[in-house]
């Protein structure tokens, strides 16, 4: 009977987790205080206590992908996810694309410059250049003042990139939403505010999902964020991120002021991005070397199909950027496909697109190397030309691509790093997510540096090692 019963009780859980919807919701992933990884490498912030408390009042559960602010926004825009939160800013452009909540946040647009800076008013800026992280309100809102004042403007994909050319003289000041630039101030950015009581108009965060989808996911977010403001969750959430002490998110300041401190309070997140890269390093050599092989093959096939076949794949991947490419498939494929791609897995396909076109090109070329002589004598002695590739001409020809194979392996793990575009969280975009919490730029890209340098070391001793067994 109690068994009856308990069969009965575990069918009825099992049915309403079936029944429980799960949204795909994309954010910034390095956008602090709104969305940021602390110290424990968890997603946090508040975009992201809010839509905890909002899945939770509502009964359903979400697949967080945090990425880059404009792939997460061309991903609700295309269908990939449900809705983005990640302090966007609601104006009339996005509300063609996008539907959108009520406003959970109301916030003006800083103009920033370093301390020292002679710069003290929008009029000294007059033939200056002014740097604006790309598809940001606060980007708009300054290009709005360029004609006005007079300066130029120069776009950044990420938040510190965009801090750093400011804080390094390379721009003379950029603009910001007031609580994000706080936050960064607040935790060692040498930058100073010009206009603390006087903001621009940034207007208000909302959260956002496809125009004339999910409208049941709006209502909800709305209404609980009206419970929200209530009850008193609201304010406790903001005041969280907004007054609470940095070492909260970011740790002791024993963590942050050396690399060791760095790598040692990081080091799992470090490890993970380091396994992310490997894995997709060596998966993508693999299948790389294989799709790159067989592309050699068909540009020395004695059928003009397949060769001209060969020399158009391989100029088509060789000359779009691996970026492009990467975005293509991982967001505009999907919209035609009607089937959505695993980011690992159209970084992947990146990889071996990119990188096979390569590896066919000079496949194809150590076979034309090969003496001509070679496949005329097998001919004579009675093999087939494809008996003739196999046995005679690759043999000799993939031996003499041995040194662009190493030299290929490398450019591959190099290249990983630009999937970060993409949210894959490999040993860059770790480190874009540390910097993001902590503002310690020099100090963890100089760790990430040192480990690509330690790892792309070990590769090219590997490499050297096989060729020489091989010769």
């Amino acid at each position: 009977m109690v068994a009856f019963v308990l069969a009965i009780f575990m069918a009825g859980t099992r049915a309403d987790a079936a029944q429980k919807p799960n949204y795909i919701i994309s954010t910034d992933a390095a956008y602090a205080p709104f969305d940021f990884q602390d110290k424990n490498n968890q997603y946090v912030g508040i975009d992201m206590d809010i839509l905890k408390e909002v899945a939770k009042r509502n009964n359903f559960t979400y697949t967080l992908k945090p990425m880059s602010f404009n792939a997460a926004a061309q991903m609700v825009a295309n269908g990939q996810a449900d809705g983005i939160i990640a302090g966007m800013m609601i104006n009339d452009a996005r509300k063609q694309v996008y539907d959108v909540s009520d406003p959970y946040y109301q916030s003006g647009v800083a103009w920033i410059t370093k301390p020292n800076s002679k710069i003290k008013s929008l009029s000294d800026l007059k033939g200056k250049t002014v740097a604006l992280k790309t598809g940001t309100a606060a980007a708009n809102y300054g290009a709005s003042l360029k004609d006005k004042y007079g300066f130029k403007v120069k776009y950044f994909n990420d938040t510190d990139t965009m801090y750093n050319d400011v804080v390094n003289g390379n721009t003379a000041a950029t603009f910001e939403d007031y609580p994000v630039i706080q936050y960064a101030i607040k935790n060692g950015m040498k930058l100073e505010v010009r206009n603390p009581k006087d903001l621009g108009n940034g207007g208000g965060v909302g959260f956002f999902v496809k125009k004339g989808e999910n409208a049941l996911l709006l209502q909800q977010f709305n209404t609980t964020l009206a419970e929200m403001k209530k009850d008193g969750t609201y304010d406790k959430i903001i005041d969280k991120y907004l007054n609470s002490s940095q070492k909260t998110f970011v740790g002791e300041a024993s963590d942050n002021n050396s690399m060791w401190g760095i790598l040692k309070s990081n080091k799992s997140a470090f490890w993970k991005g380091l396994v992310e890269t490997t894995k997709l390093t060596v998966t993508g050599i693999i299948l790389a070397s294989l799709w790159g092989l067989l592309l050699g093959l068909m540009g020395t096939a004695q059928s003009k199909f397949w060769r001209g076949l060969s020399t158009t794949i391989i100029y088509a991947f060789r000359g779009l950027p691996l970026m492009v490419l990467a975005f293509f498939i991982y967001i505009g494929l999907p919209g035609v496909i009607g089937m959505k791609i695993p980011a690992f897995t159209a970084g992947l396909l990146t990889l071996i697109l990119n990188e096979g076109a390569y590896t066919g090109a000079f496949v194809r070329g150590g076979f034309d190397s090969v003496n001509v002589g070679q496949m005329e004598a097998a001919r004579s002695l009675g093999l087939s030309h494809r008996q003739a590739m196999w046995k005679v001409i690759v043999p000799q020809g993939l031996k003499m691509t041995v040194p662009s194979f190493v030299n290929q392996f490398i450019i591959t793990l190099k290249d990983t790093s630009i999937l970060s575009a993409i949210g894959i969280l490999e040993l860059t975009q770790t480190g874009t997510l540390i910097v993001a919490r902590n503002s310690q730029g020099f100090r963890v890209w100089g760790i990430i540096a040192i480990i690509y340098l330690v790892v792309i070391t070990l590769l090219t001793w590997f490499s050297n090692w096989v060729e020489k067994k091989i010769n």
